[in-house]
């Protein structure tokens, strides 16, 4: 598995996922919506971890820098 995300492309999910988490948390969103978005903010928090994201592969898609 080779990493294609580049740094800002990372903290960005990061950053969505603890908003996400923040909103599940105090209650401002519940439900289905709650349940749907605290699982992409799950997937969003594993690929920003190990610097790869599936969906990327197929479209040859890389926001790491060039070296």
């Amino acid at each position: 598995m080779k990493q294609n995300m580049g740094t800002i492309d990372r903290v960005v999910r990061i950053v969505l996922a603890v908003v996400v988490a923040i909103l599940c948390f105090t209650g401002q969103i519940t439900g289905i919506a709650a349940t749907v978005l605290g699982i992409f903010a799950v997937i969003f928090m594993v690929t920003s971890a190990i610097g790869f994201c599936p969906l990327y592969v197929p479209f040859k898609i890389s926001t790491r820098k060039k070296e």
